[in-house]
């Protein structure tokens, strides 16, 4: 299926690859360097490039390319999906995914991406499988090989992966037993010169953290069930009990994993919890423009906003910004445009404010529309979609399992690596110049 994989940075230099089936020459990533030069942004880059005799695809995390390099007809979200794997492998790995961290530990690397794939097809992609057959880094087990000459390969086949349940190894144990599921949302919103939500559509996953003795097997369900649509489910959930009773019934694995992923649809109502006011103009017989933006809590059900951070590209013709922000800091940086305000905590009897001008070049002409605005937010215990989780205790250990909610919402724009706790983005709120 997969023939080579290509790690390629942000400069467009190849810094790692791995070859299965027959080794590829670097030249046919000839095609992928024309697609990036074409592209406005890195994220523009197609993610699949027909080439005469082969196909590439393509995935762009922490500012790194993952090209895969196929022959065969291959269902282009399979190898996709597989691409996002490995990033997740890695970071899970190493803590971090960046070139640094793969060039430190490029042994490590080529392990494990030997044993993902089997002659180009996927093998074991399970974190805590792989974590038996290649043990993770430390600075310990990195003296003792560098002394000994030995590898970080395990000694042994992982005992789940010729069990049933190959997701989950045998003869776990913990201390304290305990479970974490955290609800992660985004929201693909467009906006209107009002404030007013013209369309909003919720894209969701359920993220989880077990660590629970023997072989558990936990049994959720949801308050509104009949919100979810698109469910993708991991492998270790019982899909026909979902289908007759809308409960989820798995024996999880161990450790972080993705449970589920979840669409909810515009048609039900969808309500952002932050709005923006803004004031953006440019004079056509002046080099000076005028901003102004102010951001303020809607909806939040008493809960608190924080860790506000707002960007915005700025148009080229920006040569400089005097800026006062009513509360946090602000850069401006001149060569790429970038605007950044860190608000922090937002307070409802106080809103935040950033007022100034911007010095235009001399002799260029109004830019046609006016910049997007890019709102990140957190919001401690609130899920926008109304979703709810009720947990089932544990009969085999008889202990409740400790569940935490969260939410992540934006528009427009792909998540961050999700944290443990209620994550908040709303990116790029249009301005109302745009659909005047």
């Amino acid at each position: 299926m997969i023939h080579s994989l290509f790690l390629i940075n942000a400069a467009g230099d190849i810094f790692l690859e791995k070859h299965w089936k027959s080794a590829v020459s670097r030249s046919v990533c000839d095609y992928f360097f024309e697609a990036q030069e074409r592209a406005s942004e890195a994220e523009n880059v197609p993610p699949v490039i027909a080439t005469p005799h082969h196909c590439l695809l393509s995935v762009y995390r922490h500012k790194i390319f993952f090209v895969a390099v196929i022959q065969s007809e291959v269902p282009p979200l399979f190898v996709i999906e597989f691409l996002h794997r490995v990033v997740d492998t890695f970071q899970d790995y190493f803590g971090v995914c960046s070139e640094v961290m793969i060039k430190d530990n490029v042994v490590v690397v080529y392990e494990v991406l030997e044993e993902m794939l089997d002659n180009g097809f996927p093998l074991a992609t399970e974190s805590n499988i792989l974590k038996e057959l290649i043990k993770p880094p430390t600075i310990l087990r990195t003296v003792v090989n560098t002394i000994t000459g030995s590898t970080n390969v395990g000694d042994q086949l992982p005992t789940g992966q010729l069990s049933v349940v190959p997701w989950r190894r045998t003869g776990v144990k913990y201390t304290n037993n305990e479970a974490y599921f955290d609800v992660i949302e985004e929201i693909d919103a467009i906006i209107d010169k009002s404030g007013s939500t013209i369309t909003a559509e919720i894209q969701g996953v359920i993220d989880a953290c077990v660590k629970l003795t023997g072989m558990p097997d936990l049994t959720l369900s949801f308050m509104n069930p009949r919100l979810l649509d698109d469910v993708s489910f991991h492998p270790c959930v019982r899909f026909k009990r979902w289908e007759s009773e809308r409960i989820l019934s798995f024996i999880p694995p161990d450790g972080n994993f993705r449970l589920l992923s979840y669409h909810v649809s515009a048609q039900n109502l969808v309500a952002i919890p932050v709005y923006v006011k803004h004031n953006i103009s440019f004079r056509d017989s002046s080099s000076l423009g005028r901003f102004e933006i102010t951001v303020g809590p809607k909806q939040t059900m008493g809960k608190t906003i924080e860790g506000v951070m707002v960007t915005s590209q700025m148009p080229k013709g920006v040569l400089n910004m005097s800026l006062t922000p009513s509360q946090g800091t602000h850069i401006f940086d001149p060569v790429t445009k970038l605007l950044s305000w860190d608000v922090g905590k937002i307070n409802p009897q106080k809103l935040p404010s950033l007022k100034g001008s911007m010095n235009l070049q001399a002799g260029t002409s109004k830019p046609d529309e006016n910049p997007t605005i890019n709102l990140q937010f957190k919001i401690q215990q609130l899920a926008i979609s109304g979703m709810s989780l009720r947990p089932q205790p544990i009969p085999q250990l008889m202990i409740p399992i400790r569940c935490i909610r969260s939410s992540f919402m934006q528009t427009r724009g792909p998540p961050e690596s999700p944290c443990r706790e209620v994550l908040g983005v709303v990116r790029e709120v249009l301005p109302s110049t745009i659909f005047s």
